[in-house]
């Protein structure tokens, strides 16, 4: 099942399917680790627009919510 970053429950694990956005965003991502076919698990989100933080190759990175908003994961 696909769901978008932000819909993750916190602890949930996924794989990244896919980026939506333009060139300077995906290339932000993709500096922080977060690209298609890494597997990432949601640590927390701060409520009213705050950072989502994950876990990514065993790193935790802050993203803003706008940003975890266009990524699409795949739990299972």
């Amino acid at each position: 099942m696909e769901k978008l970053l932000t819909e993750l429950i916190l602890g949930q694990e996924g794989i990244i399917v896919s980026v939506r956005g333009g060139r300077g965003l995906q290339s932000r991502l993709r500096n922080l680790g977060l690209v298609e076919g890494q597997r990432i698990r949601k640590l927390s989100a701060l409520a009213w627009g705050g950072p989502v933080v994950v876990e990514v190759k065993r790193t935790q990175v802050a993203i803003g919510r706008g940003m975890a908003a266009r990524i699409a994961v795949r739990c299972g």
